[in-house]
This record gives structure tokens, sequence and C-alpha cells, in this order.
């Protein structure tokens, strides 16, 4: 299993593996490319995800998630 001790080492180890895109959560949907994909739940799979804690405050946590959608061709990543 994959395993990731900084932010910046999985998106940078996720962008090698093609996920080259970067994805944005909206209320019902993700969306990429500055809003000309909108891609729905039943359109996207999340393929892995890794969580990252800086320290013990909850504002200094991460999820970084690897997602694809065979729907439109596309792989990229979601920060939450």
């Amino acid at each position: 299993m994959e395993t990731y001790d900084t932010l910046i080492e999985g998106i940078d180890a996720l962008r090698a593996q093609g996920y080259v895109e970067d994805f944005n959560l909206k209320q019902n949907c993700i969306e990429c490319r500055n809003g000309k994909y909108k891609i729905f739940h039943e359109e996207f799979v999340i393929n892995k995800s890794f969580h990252f804690d800086v320290n013990e405050d909850p504002s200094d946590q991460s999820i970084l998630y690897a997602i694809e959608s065979e729907k439109y061709n596309l792989k990229g990543i979601l920060i939450n």
C-alpha cells in the first residue's frame, strides 16, 4: 500500500501516475478546467485516499483523493 509523509509528496506521486486534473468540490458535483467539466457522483470513482496530519490541530489535517472519471476520460486529485 502506498504511503506518503507529506501532502506535496503524495501530490507529486499521483501526478506521476497520471492524476493530472485539479478537481474542485462543489455542492453537488466535482469540477475541473474552470467549470468545463461538472462530474456527478455516479460519474467518478475514488481510487485512493491519503490522510495527512501535520499535528493534532484539526485545521492542519488534509485528505488527498485520487479520482477517475471513465465517462470523461479524466484522472485527477482533490484535496480536502
